[in-house]
Formats: C-alpha cells, sequence, structure tokens
C-alpha cells in the first residue's frame, strides 16, 4: 500500500470540523478495524472534505449536495461487510438531503451517520441552516431567521435511528468514544456533532457552549432499551431530553436499541444467500460477457 499525499485542510482557523477529523480518525485506529473495511462518505460542504483530509489508507467517497445517505445505502448494500461511515452538514442532510435522513432511519441499515451542525451554512458563506433557532441572527444575515430550527435527534428518534447521540467538536476524546460506540452499534447510528463556525455563526461559540454543555453520564442517564416493554417510554423521555436547549445542552447517547432488525436481516428473510453471496462478490462480466441473461426481458418488452 503506497503512502497517501498530503493534503492541505484548509478549513478556517477555530473551525469545530478540525475536532470531528481528529475524533473520527482515533476512533478507526482505536478500534483497529482494517483500513480496507471502511468507507468515508460525504456530501457537498465544509463536512463533505473528509475524506479527502482522513490521514487514513481507507476509501472514501465524496458525492452530491444531500445524496450522501443515498450513495452510503448503495455502498453498504453491495458489500455489507464494510464500516460505512456518513459524514454530512447540517443544511447537507437536514435540508436538500431530508428525505434521504428520514428514510435511511426506516431501514435501519447498519452505518454511522455524523452530522456536522453548525447552524450555517458554512461554505456558501453563512446562510442559516436548519437547524439555526428562529430569531437567531448570524453574521451574514441581513435579518432574524424567521424558521423554526430543525431537532436533529428527535427527527432520527421519530424516523427509526436505532442509536441516538450528541457531540461536542471541542472535546475530542468525549466525541471519540461517541463515535466508537455508533460504529459497534448494530444498526443506523446518529451523531450529531455541535460544531462551532468561527467565522459566520457569532452566536454559538465555542464560549457559549463551554458554559451550557454537559454530560448525559452525570446525571444517571441510561439509553438502553433491554426490552420491547421499555422502548417506548425510553423514547419518549429521549426525545423530551433531546429539546433541552439553553442555558443546559446534554451531550452523550440519548437511546440505543440493539433488538430492531437491521435492513441487511430484512434482506436475507427474502434472499437467504445476501450475506454470503452480496452483489459485491457477483461477477459481473464471465469470459467477457455478461454474467445476466437479458433476452428474456427484452423479448417480454417488445411484446
Amino acid at each position: 500500500m503506497t503512502a497517501r499525499k498530503p493534503v492541505f485542510v484548509d478549513w478556517c482557523p477555530g473551525c469545530g470540523d478540525y475536532g470531528i477529523l481528529r475524533a473520527e480518525e482515533e476512533a478507526i485506529k482505536e478500534l483497529g478495524i482494517q483500513h480496507e473495511k471502511v468507507t468515508i462518505v460525504s456530501g457537498i460542504g465544509c463536512s463533505g472534505k473528509i475524506p479527502h483530509f482522513i490521514d487514513l489508507p481507507i476509501s472514501g467517497v465524496h458525492t452530491l449536495h444531500g445524496r450522501s445517505l443515498a450513495f452510503a445505502t448503495g455502498i453498504k448494500l453491495s458489500n455489507p461487510s464494510l464500516e460505512v461511515i456518513v459524514n454530512v452538514g447540517d443544511g447537507d442532510s437536514l435540508g436538500i438531503g431530508m428525505g434521504h435522513f428520514v428514510n435511511a432511519g426506516r431501514r435501519n441499515i447498519d452505518m454511522t451517520v455524523i452530522i456536522h451542525d453548525n447552524g450555517v451554512y458554512g461554505l456558501t458563506k453563512g446562510q442559516a441552516s436548519p437547524t439555526l433557532h428562529r430569531g437567531e441572527k448570524t453574521k451574514s444575515l441581513p435579518k432574524p431567521n424567521i424558521n423554526d430550527a430543525v431537532n436533529p435527534l428527535n427527527v432520527a428518534l421519530s424516523s427509526g435511528y436505532t442509536f441516538i447521540s450528541r457531540g461536542y467538536a471541542y472535546d475530542i476524546s468525549y466525541l471519540k468514544e461517541l463515535i466508537k460506540a455508533g460504529i459497534k452499534h448494530k444498526g443506523l447510528a446518529l451523531i450529531d456533532i455541535l460544531q462551532p463556525c468561527p467565522t459566520y455563526n457569532d452566536i454559538n461559540t465555542k464560549e457559549w457552549y463551554d458554559k451550557r454543555i454537559y454530560k448525559l453520564e452525570t446525571i444517571g442517564w441510561d439509553p438502553l432499551v433491554r426490552s420491547e416493554n421499555e422502548r417506548e417510554e425510553k423514547m419518549q423521555k429521549a426525545m423530551i431530553k433531546a429539546m433541552e436547549w439553553g442555558e443546559k445542552i446534554p451531550v452523550g447517547i440519548f437511546y440505543e436499541d440493539e433488538s430492531v432488525p437491521t435492513y441487511e436481516d430484512r434482506l436475507v428473510q427474502n434472499i437467504p444467500n445476501y450475506i454470503d453471496y452480496y452483489p459485491a462478490k457477483q461477477d459481473i462480466q464471465v469470459n467477457g460477457k455478461s454474467a445476466t441473461d437479458i433476452k428474456e426481458l427484452i423479448k417480454a418488452k417488445r411484446v
């Protein structure tokens, strides 16, 4: 394996993405996953540069605005042996990509989704993103935001994600552990990362977050669903806790349930040999010819 050429990391000084990048690298290293078994997928925005900047010899796919989860779904289902980690921005995933975000939850595919959540579209000069609260006026807005904010945790909970968490970009050690837990979780995992944008978001700054953030473990929070009987109760508690915002902002694992079958498990019900003979293992050509005989399909179309 050849050494990677260094790539200049061109995020703004102080950007929370640096912390996310470091935490993600360390999480993958500490889990000891074979590099050829990891694929990083991203969309468009500052977060989209992660596949270029990550200092590990792993595969990366830089895709389209809002479509990274669609690409990631195809990658994971064509080769379920891969650890697929999706890096998206709050605008990328919860604006144009919201449909994919919700439908990924319905499937509960075994992937990890990391949202770089800074309340603005940083790459295109600071417009309000779906997570900026109504009434807030960040640096480049001519007037206060008039839209209500989307709550990523509650959208994920109601959509079917089975691991829901929130981290903070400047607490790299804690964030690393959340990412590790998300990757190890069997099912669709969300890590919404509060990521200060020092260039365009002059409200939710490092100083602002540092005064408010607290860890759920400090209040004895138990996110794990151990039986179907407690699923609804723990989901409701997680939704209420996820709405806490202002003087106190919780981070940590809000909800975790591994009893829900993954999409890969569901596919096996219809395709018994799926795990042993998934699409990436199948021959596309045999002796230079297509391995699929479509003559009957063509004939039926002509009739």
